[in-house]
C-alpha cells in the first residue's frame, strides 16, 4: 500500500493536524515533504570536551546553560516533529516548544499561526555537548527537514514554518557558518535557513508540550511523526522523560 492510500485509509483517525489542536482533519494531513534522509557532512565522532561560550539567557539574564549543558534554539517547521526528533536523540537532555523571532510579547498559538507577529515556531534544545556537538546536533536538524523551501515544510505555509537557526554564542554562529557551507552541495537549490542572533523565547502552550510522547495514538503522530523517525533510522517509540 502506497503512502497516500495509507493515509487516506487511516483518515478516520485524524483527530489533530499541526495547524491547531481543535481542527479535525477532513483531509488528507499537512505533512513533511519527502526530503531525503541524506548524508550531511563528516561529523566527527568524539564531539569537543569544550563547550562553547554562552552569552546571557536573554529570558532571565542568567547564564543560558550550565558548563556541562549547551543550549539550542532551532526552527524547521511544525515543532512537534521536530520536538520529536531531537528528543530521541543520545546527549538531548530537554526539549522545548515554542516561539522567538517576533514582536509581539507573550504571543499565543492562535496569533503565531496568523503569520503577522514575525515568530518562528522553534524548538529550544538544552544538551551535553560531551555527548552530541552542536556540529552533530546541527547534521540532525538540516537532515530532518528542507531548509531550501522558503517559509514552508511541506504543507505548512508561513513565516512560522521558516527555517532558522537562533545561535547563542559566536562559537554557535561559526560553527552553523561553517556546516552549512561545508553541506550546501547537498541540494540544488540554495539553502535559506536563517542564522540570527538568539532573543527572547517564548513557551508554547502546554498541549504542544512533548506532543509525540503525549499523543501516539493521534493521526498526525501515527502517519507523519513515527514514519519520520523510522525514515532518519531512530527510534519510533518515544524516549521517557529525562
Amino acid at each position: 500500500m502506497n503512502v497516500r492510500s495509507k493515509l487516506f485509509a487511516i483518515l478516520p483517525l485524524l483527530a489533530f493536524a499541526c495547524c491547531g489542536p481543535e481542527q479535525v482533519a477532513s483531509e488528507e494531513p499537512d505533512r513533511p515533504s519527502e526530503e531525503p534522509n541524506r548524508p550531511i557532512a563528516a561529523v566527527p565522532s568524539e564531539p569537543t570536551t569544550k563547550a562553547p561560550e554562552m552569552v546571557e539567557d536573554v529570558n532571565n539574564n542568567e547564564p543560558a546553560a550550565t558548563p556541562k549543558h549547551e543550549v539550542a534554539t532551532l526552527g524547521n517547521g511544525c515543532f512537534w516533529c521536530t520536538e520529536a526528533v531531537l528528543e530521541q536523540l543520545d546527549g538531548v537532555i530537554d526539549v522545548e516548544s515554542g516561539y522567538t523571532g517576533g514582536a509581539v510579547d507573550n504571543p499565543t498559538y492562535e496569533q503565531i499561526c496568523t503569520g503577522r507577529t514575525e515568530h518562528a515556531e522553534v524548538v529550544k534544545v538544552t544538551f551535553d555537548p560531551k555527548v552530541l556537538s552542536y556540529e552533530a546536533l546541527l547534521d540532525w536538524f538540516f537532515r530532518s527537514h528542507d531548509p531550501t523551501t522558503l517559509n514552508r515544510q511541506g504543507n505548512d505555509v508561513g513565516t512560522q514554518y521558516r527555517s532558522a537557526i537562533f545561535f547563542h554564542s559566536k562559537a554557535q554562529h561559526q560553527t552553523a557558518l561553517k556546516f552549512m557551507e561545508q553541506i550546501a552541495g547537498n541540494w540544488q537549490d540554495p539553502i535559506v535557513t536563517e542564522l540570527t542572533p538568539a532573543v527572547k523565547f517564548w513557551p508554547a502552550e502546554q498541549y504542544h508540550q512533548d506532543y509525540f510522547r503525549n499523543n501516539q495514538g493521534k493521526g498526525y503522530c501515527q502517519v507523519i511523526i513515527a514514519p519520520k523517525l523510522k525514515k532518519l533510522g531512530l527510534d519510533a517509540t518515544p524516549k521517557p522523560n529525562r
